[in-house]
């Protein structure tokens, strides 16, 4: 079947007798979509925003503290994700340091080229990182240290173009090398981490425009867990898409 792919709003709509067997949704809105006698064996979702809702039923059961509490035993210290106060902090940056070593070591025992293989067109490994960098200058050297410009060339917006108004000719339009990436990558690590070091309660506190929304307050601390937020969830779909490379028959260590 040729790929069909429909964009639009279709709010309210009704499919009764459907067959979607296959269907692919991706950056949609399904808030409060209903399904009822559906046949869903094999489905595979992922929301990144899951925790932030109010419930998220199968069968009648809420299922998003069971998803959450699998996922921080899969992943060791994502708990600590929304630490409230310095040394929580820092004790969350240092157990993200530490999981992203371990895969970074993964990805570069794989075969030559791994790196820049991507899944289902979900960014690849480098290109991830190559995001993290750009999360990173957003919500630390633009929002929380007022750096006029703050990014590094080598980030990457979302679906690698335009993104909530970004001037893209900050950003290099070619594919760097991925040493570039990893020195880039480890830059923006180590300013989060020497950041993260020194700051207090009362600097935690302080209040910075959102840099996406000016009209909405940010304080460090909630900049500090968007970073965080983004750093995690980026890590699982890398640790999917390894897994995924790794099935295809690419010999590698578990993450």
């Amino acid at each position: 079947m040729a790929d069909d792919q429909r964009t639009g709003d279709l709010r309210g709509a009704r499919f009764v007798g459907a067959n979607l067997t296959g269907a692919r949704f991706v950056g949609s809105d399904l808030t409060g979509v209903v399904m009822r006698g559906v046949d869903a064996g094999g489905a595979d979702i992922d929301a990144p925003w899951l925790p932030d809702a109010e419930s998220f039923l199968v069968n009648g059961v809420n299922v998003i503290p069971y998803v959450e509490a699998k996922l921080d035993r899969r992943f060791p210290g994502r708990s600590l994700r929304r630490a409230p106060d310095p040394d929580g902090l820092r004790a969350a940056w240092a157990a993200l340091e530490a999981t992203w070593e371990a895969t970074a070591a993964r990805a570069a025992a794989m075969p030559d080229g791994t790196v820049d293989e991507q899944v289902d067109g979900e960014w690849s490994f480098a290109q991830t990182l190559r995001h993290l960098v750009l999360a990173t200058d957003t919500w630390l050297r633009r929002a929380v240290l007022g750096v006029e410009q703050p990014f590094h060339p080598l980030g990457l917006a979302n679906g690698g173009a335009a993104d909530d108004g970004l001037d893209m000719s900050l950003f290099v339009a070619e594919q760097p090398t991925y040493a570039d990436v990893l020195e880039a990558r480890a830059g923006r690590v180590a300013l989060v981490r020497d950041f993260i070091a020194t700051v207090t309660e009362d600097e935690l506190a302080v209040v910075h425009q959102n840099p996406w929304a000016p009209q909405y307050p940010e304080s460090t601390l909630s900049c500090l867990h968007v970073i965080l937020e983004e750093e995690w969830e980026h890590h699982r779909y890398a640790v999917r898409d390894l897994d995924a490379l790794a099935a295809r028959g690419v010999s590698s260590p578990p993450a």
